[in-house]
This record gives C-alpha cells, structure tokens and sequence, in this order.
C-alpha cells in the first residue's frame, strides 16, 4: 500500500460528503497511520468547449471549482485531527474514484448518499451505483 492504511472519501461539498468524510475520519482515528484521501470529480467538458476555451483555462477551472468543494471536508478532517491529501479529478464519477482507489491502494470507499433508491434512483442514474461499478475495494455510503 501506499499509506499503512488509507480510505477515499468522495466529496462533492455536500452535507452527505461532509457525514462521509467525518466517517471516514473516525475510521483513520482508529486506525493508527492512516491518512483520508479526498477527491472530488468535476464533470468533463465537451471538445466543442475546448475550442473556444484553452485547456489549460478548463484545467484552472476544474482546479477552483474541485477546491471549492473539498473545502468543507478538509475542515471536518483538520477539526477531527486527521490527515487529508486533496485530490480533483475530471469524468464520470464512478470511473474517476475506482482509477483513483486503484491508484491510491485504499482499504475502503466512502460516499455520501442522498438517498435516492427505488424507481427515482433508477430514473435518476444513480452514482452510487456507477461507484459500485467501477470501484474493487470495500464502499461504504453514509446518508
């Protein structure tokens, strides 16, 4: 493994992120070493945008947008005396946390969830679902 032991937190800003990272946060408290990666994904832009717009202007803006989001999370991780590492990244959700559980060896996945099952999950797409999908280590979503 990369760390003695490591969990993957997806952080959209949300409530539920901050209800995961503080999950998560509890976990790496009992878990001596153990460090929280926070990542949140930003949606990829169409090529038609990179036409007008230079990449490294979208890059910038993923950046500022995926800091923004992270905030909230790395403030319940200072507050709980844990150590966070801040990633962004840029595509579909389920498929940027698995690449990055991979990368990162974590021992666990941790989501928040609005909640959304049944028939609007499915009318919805759910990202929990794309997460289950696409991601090989233990997930665990916190509502």
């Amino acid at each position: 493994m990369t760390e003695s032991a490591s969990f993957l937190v997806a952080v959209d800003g949300l409530l539920p992120s901050d209800r995961a990272t503080s999950y998560a946060a509890g976990l790496a408290k009992a878990t001596p070493g153990a460090v929280v990666h926070l990542l949140n994904v930003q949606p990829s832009v169409g090529s038609l945008v990179t036409t007008f717009i230079s990449k490294g202007d979208v890059g910038s803006y993923h950046r500022e947008e995926g800091e923004k989001a992270l905030a909230s999370a790395v403030k319940v991780c200072a507050d709980a005396g844990v150590a966070c590492k801040k990633h962004v990244g840029v595509g579909r959700p389920g498929e940027v946390i698995g690449r990055f559980a991979r990368k990162l060896e974590v021992r666990a996945v941790i989501s928040g969830t609005r909640g959304h099952g049944g028939v609007v999950g499915v009318l919805l797409g759910s990202v929990a679902q794309d997460i289950l999908a696409h991601v090989d280590a233990p997930v665990t979503f916190v509502k």
